[in-house]
Order: structure tokens, then C-alpha cells, then sequence
């Protein structure tokens, strides 16, 4: 960090800038996206419809073959008995022929003896024999026909029965293939399920995209305007929330319209504080507990409607809350600034030069001792903190992330112009704070205005 005294005409001139910029914000992000996500439902039900629909075209084709395969069963069993009243007529010929012969050898015998009492009667009994047996030798190759016709009949009626089951097996295989596709999306669908229930069973929860009519309760509840700037300051009752915005804010904690300091955290509803200075177009927020709200720590993110926010600065005391992991993991997935701060330096100093030895009742004390042991209790501090972050983020599973070390009184002196005595991290905190803000209201502009 380089000395107070310096940044001060950065900021300065940092000020006019961003005055320009608050003046003319850029749509919210996390608007967008949300206003999006009907769209995303649509496409999610129009794939679940198109697997519904390739179920019932496997049923129908399933039923299709199953009704071809009866129909070609009822043509096989028809040919089967035109096949057999044929053989019933061949054989019936044949009978006929035969007793046709014995017929014409009756009727020789008898006109050879009677041959010489009816010769004319005996030539045409002749004749009547050859005719006859004309039409048995005709009968007998209507037969013979008849007979290879239905062995031909016999045959293409296998023919067409094979490809009858081919059709069929084709058919049965089709629905096989789009049974098991189906019952492949069901098993994906299960294992999906599966995975939610273990994942609930392990602790891991899930991540929730609040709706269109959330992200508009959420407006109303936080009395959210458009061409403002919404900063919320989150952290546990008592770990000095109103100090800070009264800071940010370049009021003192007693001044007329300054947030009430000092008083037991009940509330369950977000504490609105507008800017004082018209030239900023900014609104400061004080979010309740996580402890006066009577919902898991993983919601609290989704039911505080946090996502509205432009950024949120996390109030860090000794420790992380399960809340305050909630808030960064979702910071992080909304794209919403968010930051570490450690307050009231200026106290835990005094306290550590108190636990090296220091009174601060011995008027008589060495000024230059005083000053090493102040430097010295200040650099404790500092090292200890953010060694204390990077252990609460490494026992979080969240990414390495800077901590900002401040004073109330230190940020209030910059507010008000005034040249910092003795400053850690509050211009960094000042400067990144409306930096990144600015930054990613700019950068949705550009995306809403390309798509």
C-alpha cells in the first residue's frame, strides 16, 4: 500500500469520472439473464415432448408389425388351403380317370363279344372309348397342371410368408432400436435423479436460477430503481455494518440521517439507505443476519433476492458463516462483485498493542516507542487477517481472494476529501468498489446491446 497522502488527488479526479459514469449506468446483468430464462424453460419442455414423442412412435411401430405379422399369417393360412382343395380336385380327377378306364375296358370286352351281332354298334362303342380316353388324358394334364400350379402357389406363398418376416424383423428390429433409445433417456433421466437425491444426501445443494416474477419481487422488496447504483453491506448483528455505510455514506453515526448503530439486529427486512449526496446516484443497504432468518444457509442467497445487487461487500468478524460462503459462491456465479472487509481496523490495533504491553493510560511513555509498537501491532494485524481469510477460504473450497483491512473513520475522512492519517486498505477498497461496479454495468450494455 503507498501513502495516504498520495491517492488522495487520484481519487480526486477518479470522483468526476465516475460521477459521469453513475449518471448513465448500463442495464443489470443478472436482469438479462434472468429475463432469458423463460426461453431456456421452453427449449427444456420442447426436448422432454420430442422424447415423449419417439416413445409413442416406437409403441406405434411395435403394434404396426405386431398386425403385419397377423396378417401375413392369415394370407399363409389361406394359400395353405387353396392348396389343399386343389390337391383334393386332382385326386379327384384321377379317380374319375381311372374309373373312366375301367369303364372303356367294360365297354370292349362287351362290343368284342358282341362283334358279330353289332359290328356298327361295337365301331362306335370304339369310338366312344377313344373319346373318352381323350378326355381322361385331358383330365390327367389338368391335373398334372393343377397340381404344379399349386406346388408354384405353395412356393410363392413361402416366398412372399419370408418376406413377410423380413418386413417384420426389420420392423421389430426399428422398435427394439427406438425402445431402447427411449429406455436410454429413462435411464439418463434416473441416473440425473440419482444424482440430485445423492447430492442432496451428501449436503451439496443445489444451484436454484431464480424465476422472472422472483427476480421482480426482489425489485419491489429492496425498492430497487432503475439509474441507481443498489451496494449491500452483509455480516453477522454486531459486526458493525451501520458504521461502515455511515462511512461510505460521509456521515458520522449520530449525524441527522445515519443508520442506527449499536441496536440488537431483529429485523428481517433490508435497511435502505440512500446516498446523501444527490451527485451519487448511489443506494447503501444493510442485510440482515443470517441468524434472524429462518431459512437453510444455502437459500438465503435466492430468498434475500440478493442477485439485484450491483455488488456486496461481506463483513468479515473472525470466521466465515455458512452465509458468508453463500453469498461469495453466488457472487461469483451471478458475476456480481463482491468483497472481503475487515472493519474497525483501528480498534483491533489497540487491541493488539494492549496484548504486547502497551497502556495507553502512561501519558509519561516514549513517543517513539509508542509509534514501533503502534507499526508493530498494525503489521500483527494485518498478516494475521489475511492469513485468517486464506484459511477460511481453503476450508470453504473458494478461490484465493484479496481482504480488505479498513477503518470507519479512515474511509469517512476520504469520503469528506480530507487527507487519511494513518490508511491500510480503504482507497483500494474505494477504488475497486465503484471500478468493477462501473465495469460490469458497461460490460452488459456492450452484451445487450450486440445480442
Amino acid at each position: 500500500m503507498g501513502p495516504a497522502m498520495s491517492v488522495l488527488p487520484v481519487l480526486g479526479a477518479t470522483a468526476a469520472t465516475l460521477i459521469a459514469a453513475f449518471r448513465r449506468p448500463a442495464p443489470n446483468p443478472t436482469m438479462v439473464a434472468i429475463g432469458n430464462r423463460p426461453h431456456e424453460e421452453e427449449a427444456l419442455k420442447d426436448a422432454l415432448q420430442r422424447a415423449k414423442e419417439a416413445r409413442e412412435l416406437a409403441q406405434r411401430i411395435r403394434d404396426e408389425a405386431q398386425e403385419e405379422r397377423r396378417h401375413a399369417r392369415e394370407r399363409l393360412e389361406a394359400l395353405e388351403e387353396a392348396s389343399r382343395k386343389a390337391r383334393e380336385e386332382a385326386h379327384r380327377m384321377m379317380t374319375e380317370m381311372v374309373e373312366a378306364e375301367k369303364a372303356a375296358t367294360k365297354a370292349r370286352l362287351e362290343a368284342e363279344a358282341a362283334v358279330r351281332e353289332a359290328r356298327a354298334d361295337a365301331a362306335r362303342l370304339a369310338e366312344q372309348a377313344a373319346q373318352e380316353r381323350e378326355r381322361a388324358r385331358e383330365m390327367q394334364e389338368q391335373a398334372r397342371k393343377a397340381e404344379e400350379a399349386a406346388k408354384e402357389e405353395a412356393k410363392r406363398a413361402k416366398k412372399i410368408a419370408k418376406e413377410e418376416r423380413q418386413k417384420a424383423d426389420a420392423a421389430r428390429a426399428e422398435a427394439e432400436k427406438a425402445a431402447k433409445t427411449a429406455k436410454e433417456e429413462v435411464k439418463q433421466a434416473m441416473s440425473a435423479k440419482e444424482e440430485i437425491e445423492k447430492r442432496w444426501k451428501e449436503g451439496i445443494q443445489p444451484v436454484v436460477t431464480p424465476t422472472v416474477a422472483e427476480l421482480e419481487a426482489a425489485k419491489r422488496r429492496v425498492q430497487y430503481k432503475e439509474g441507481l447504483f443498489h451496494f449491500a453491506v452483509a455480516g453477522v448483528a454486531g459486526s458493525g455494518k451501520s458504521s461502515l455505510i455511515n462511512a461510505f455514506r460521509g456521515l458520522r453515526n449520530r449525524e441527522a440521517g445515519a443508520a442506527a448503530t449499536g441496536v440488537t439486529e431483529t429485523t428481517r427486512v433490508f435497511d435502505r439507505y440512500p446516498d446523501p449526496n444527490p451527485q451519487y446516484p448511489l443506494v447503501w443497504y444493510d442485510i440482515p443476519g443470517a441468524g434472524t432468518i429462518k431459512i437453510p444457509d444455502w437459500q438465503y442467497f435466492n430468498a434475500q433476492g440478493l442477485y439485484v445487487f450491483d455488488c456486496i461487500i461481506v463483513l468479515f468478524d473472525n470466521r466465515f458463516t455458512m452465509t458468508d460462503v453463500a453469498i461469495l459462491s453466488n457472487c461469483a456465479r451471478f458475476n456480481i462483485p463482491a468483497f472481503i472487509v475487515r472493519s474497525k481496523a483501528d480498534q483491533h490495533i489497540r487491541n493488539v498493542m494492549r496484548e504486547m504491553g502497551h497502556d495507553s493510560d502512561d501519558e509519561d511513555g516514549d513517543l517513539g516507542s509508542h509509534d514501533r509498537l503502534y507499526r508493530e501491532a498494525r503489521q500483527h494485524f494485518i498478516d494475521e487477517t489475511r492469513e485468517n481469510i486464506k484459511s477460511n477460504l481453503e476450508n470453504a473450497n473458494l478461490p484465493d481472494r484479496p481482504v480488505y483491512i479498513v477503518s470507519n473513520d479512515t474511509i469517512l475522512s476520504i469520503v469528506q476529501g480530507k487527507a487519511p492519517r494513518k490508511a491500510i486498505d480503504e482507497v483500494e477498497l474505494l477504488r475497486d468498489l465503484f471500478n468493477q461496479t462501473l465495469v460490469r454495468r458497461s460490460g452488459a450494455s456492450a452484451a445487450s446491446t450486440s445480442s
